[in-house]
């Protein structure tokens, strides 16, 4: 008969983006008295980065510990985001069961599938949690029908159908057995004993040999690289002499310098940990996700950790525009590099390549958002870089080549359903299911190549005006599509001049299309300043300031009123690119320009290129 050890739980909090999990979390930790009464808790206290914070999302796993009762509850919150998925499949291998949060109105969504497809995979064992009970329309009944459908089809085993529901508020802080908003208890505690009783206690084997996996990573300045994991067997002391078995084969010796427990939001140290702890490891320089800690005398790796394979690779650049190290604070080639190489100390799914060029890298990461989110950070720490358009990677297999495809959900009022089918089917989108549940929505399915995806965004909210829910998650490599599959199907405004943009300057052009600049804003040759209302460039002045006369006009007293310029995020300018443009960022500017500058240097090149593909 194995020992388990009662007074411990590991689970992982899963679910879609939005569903509430990170609130959930809250609740649960101020609940649980883990906190002072005293202590100030922020809300959302698990998203830590200032990005994870305005988005909502969470980006990296977390954990943290609560006590309740005689039992610690160890808990990660997994991201939700498919992008993040590299971080979802390795804590899967940290803990013994799986909470599953489902929107008691959105239901299933592409993401639960997603995080629930890894839980299953790992046997562990699941409880749902209809959350946002007290929201309009409500449908609990119907959800939990949606939540078996989707167990089933994951092949679920036996155990794992049998799960326990709990209906939540997680913005209440409430939770019943009952799916009826009136019935809701004035705290969580169903949901407390719902871990303790059915989510399996870990093996106690404390007394065998050392296996500790490293599952993420941290990294401070101080004590160097982190590794976070779970003890699966044996003992793990301060001062231990242990050997860490490297994914190449290798094997280093060294000494664990400190320890750290996790307890509320914050890591304890501690002297020493046991089968079943989740606890934080320093004293190894260069750790990785997936190498095992054993004894020296005792050399026996866990199975290496699956990690994701990026999807989508973009170009790094030195910025060389004409505005180069105005406003950012780290501009040199040797700055990128370094901040680049830190991000790979903690961000396992990413890639950094050199090119030819010392002042390029080639980046490669699991989607738009993870690169995207990275560029984001780097201009918020003073950064100044250029990216070209991103673009899929794509492999060879079997001697075919092969691309990424996505799964797409999308969710439309029943009116859109006809354009949307459409464009899917100018994106080589394959339709899977189509669902129309009489309220008027309508749920399509479809398996798309990832390059269709890039830039689809923004056509689709247009399609839509907004109303559209749009969800994806990387399915699998499929043999390449034939023929050109989604881009942008208009030319752009380019400046011929450097100047200020001025408001007679773009009055001229208005009708050419949309403009992207301010009347005021700093532009220069080469720079996009709008999108034209046709499929080629057009070179345009709006610097061009209105010649002073002294002839008074009749129509003076007419004045006229400027359209609204369109602004872009960065996810929207990156998804904008074409082969032939980059975006300049900068902590206070997102530019859009040519590669090449110069017109006549452009139309050059152009009439090269044409050459040679004829």
């Amino acid at each position: 008969m194995t020992n388990e050890r009662q007074d411990i739980r590991n689970i992982a909090i899963i679910a879609h983006v939005d569903h509430g999990k990170t609130t959930l979390v809250d609740q649960l930790l101020k609940q649980s008295g883990t906190f002072r009464s005293n202590e100030h808790v922020e809300e959302r206290a698990m998203d830590s980065g200032d990005i994870e914070r305005e988005r909502g999302i969470t980006i990296l796993a977390k954990n943290t510990a609560i006590q309740y009762k005689d039992t610690r509850i160890n808990i990660l919150d997994t991201p939700g985001h498919a992008d993040f998925g590299g971080e979802v499949e390795r804590i899967m291998k940290m803990v013994d069961g799986v909470v599953l949060v489902v929107d008691a109105y959105e239901g299933t969504m592409p993401q639960t599938r997603f995080v629930l497809k890894k839980a299953l995979e790992q046997n562990l064992q699941p409880i749902v949690v209809v959350n946002k009970i007290d929201r309009d329309f409500a449908r609990p009944a119907e959800v939990v029908d949606e939540v078996l459908e989707l167990f089933i089809e994951l092949e679920a085993n036996d155990e794992q159908l049998e799960f326990p529901v709990i209906y939540a508020s997680g913005i209440n802080g409430t939770a019943s057995l009952s799916d009826d908003p009136a019935d809701q208890e004035e705290n969580m505690q169903v949901l407390y004993d719902a871990i303790v009783e059915h989510i399996p206690a870990p093996v106690d084997n404390r007394e065998e040999p050392l296996q500790f996996q490293v599952a993420l990573l941290d990294y401070n300045e101080y004590v160097g690289r982190i590794g976070i994991g779970r003890v699966f067997r044996g003992t793990i002391k301060v001062g231990q002499s242990v050997a860490l078995m490297k994914l190449d084969g290798s094997v280093k010796n060294f000494r664990v310098t400190k320890l750290f427990g996790f307890f509320g939001l914050k890591k304890v140290e501690i002297e020493e940990a046991y089968a079943g702890d989740l606890v934080a490891v320093s004293g190894m320089e260069d750790i990785n996700v997936g190498e095992t800690v054993c004894p020296v005398d005792h050399q026996d790796p866990l199975p290496v950790l699956h990690i994701d394979e990026p999807t989508l690779q973009m170009t790094f650049l030195v910025n060389n525009s004409p505005f180069a190290g105005r406003e950012g604070k780290w501009v040199t080639s040797r700055k990128i590099e370094e901040r680049l190489n830190a991000q790979l100390q903690t961000d396992v799914s990413l890639r950094v390549d050199p090119t030819e060029s010392p002042d390029a890298w080639v980046v490669s990461g699991r989607g738009e958002l993870h690169l995207s989110i990275l560029i984001e950070n780097m201009r918020r720490e003073g950064f100044e870089l250029q990216v070209s358009k991103p673009e899929v990677i794509v492999k060879e297999i079997d001697g075919v080549r092969c691309e990424p495809v996505e799964r797409v959900q999308i969710d439309v009022p029943e009116e859109n359903v006809g354009s949307i089918i459409e464009s899917m089917g100018e994106r080589k989108g394959e339709m899977l299911d189509m669902v129309n549940n009489g309220s008027g929505q309508v749920r399509l399915i479809f398996l798309v190549p990832a390059r269709g995806l890039i830039g689809y965004s923004t056509e689709f909210m247009t399609l839509t005006r907004g109303y559209g829910i749009l969800n994806h998650t990387f399915e699998s490599y499929k043999p390449m599509a034939h023929g050109r599959v989604g881009g942008r199907s208009k030319g752009v405004l380019v400046s011929m001049e450097t100047g200020a943009a001025s408001s007679y300057g773009i009055m001229q052009v208005e009708d050419r299309g949309t403009i992207f600049v301010e009347p005021g804003t700093e532009i220069y040759e080469g720079m996009i300043v709008g999108e034209h209302t046709r499929d080629n460039d057009l070179t345009v002045n709006i610097t061009k300031v209105k010649a002073a006369n002294n002839i008074r006009s009749a129509n003076k007293e007419q004045t006229s009123t400027l359209k609204k310029p369109r602004i872009m995020t960065l996810e929207e300018a990156l998804e904008y690119l074409n082969d032939d443009e980059y975006c300049e960022v900068t902590p206070e500017s997102i530019r859009l320009r040519k590669k090449i500058l110069d017109k006549n240097e452009r139309e050059r090149m152009a009439k090269k290129k044409k050459l040679a593909d004829s």
